[in-house]
């Protein structure tokens, strides 16, 4: 996994609740587990005017011209404001695979689904909780200032703005240790690979008869 420590980056400002994983990444495109690819189909019903489909041309697809993503002002956004209740629906892990893909690193919302919220962090993505309050004044500094930038800090658990204010954030140590290490849950456990032998050797040696077995 992608090690996190800080990010500076335009701000995407997408301005709907309860946006759920097929509106992020549609159930067609589910096939694959290569976790790569998928970027060129997030948001992909709303991205386009056509249906999309797996392995499709999507340089040769029409764009919908009026959603966020398309407009070049936004262009190459690293960091998603959104509202409440993102990525809400079914499990899919493909959600934080394609907003990954796409080059998104942070996602700031009032609040998160569950399973999409621990999803993120098994995957090198930082969501970001924020008051409502502080959402809808980004959306607003969005809105008003063309090229709006973040930068944000893991390290220090602070989003600063560009006119050098200061946003603090709260996050779980070991969430932060894993984003900052880039460990996942394999990594976590090969953190632990010479105690893993060694119980395994201790285990042989004890028990033979387990191993004798055919």
């Amino acid at each position: 996994m992608k090690k996190f420590d800080a990010v500076k980056g335009l701000v995407l400002p997408l301005d709907r609740a309860n946006v759920d994983t097929d509106f992020i990444i549609p159930k067609q495109f589910l096939k694959s587990i290569k976790r790569t690819g998928f970027g060129v189909n997030l948001f992909d019903e709303h991205r386009y005017l056509d249906k999309g489909e797996p392995d499709a041309d999507n340089s040769k697809r029409p764009i919908n011209e009026d959603f966020v993503l398309n407009k070049v002002r936004y262009a190459n956004a690293r960091i998603l404001l959104t509202r409440e209740n993102f990525g809400c629906g079914s499990s899919r892990e493909h959600a934080p695979w394609a907003l990954d893909d796409y080059g998104f690193r942070v996602i700031l919302a009032p609040s998160f689904a569950d399973i999409f919220f621990n999803n993120c962090f098994k995957n090198g993505l930082l969501p970001i909780v924020l008051d409502s309050k502080i959402i809808e004044s980004l959306f607003a500094e969005v809105e008003a200032v063309p090229g709006f930038e973040l930068s944000v800090d893991l390290e220090e658990q602070v989003i600063r703005m560009p006119d050098g204010g200061a946003i603090n954030f709260e996050i779980e140590a070991s969430r932060k240790h894993c984003l900052l290490n880039g460990l996942d849950d394999i990594g976590i456990t090969l953190g632990d690979a010479e105690l893993i032998r060694q119980f395994e050797d201790g285990w042989r040696a004890t028990s033979p008869f387990y191993f004798t077995l055919k």
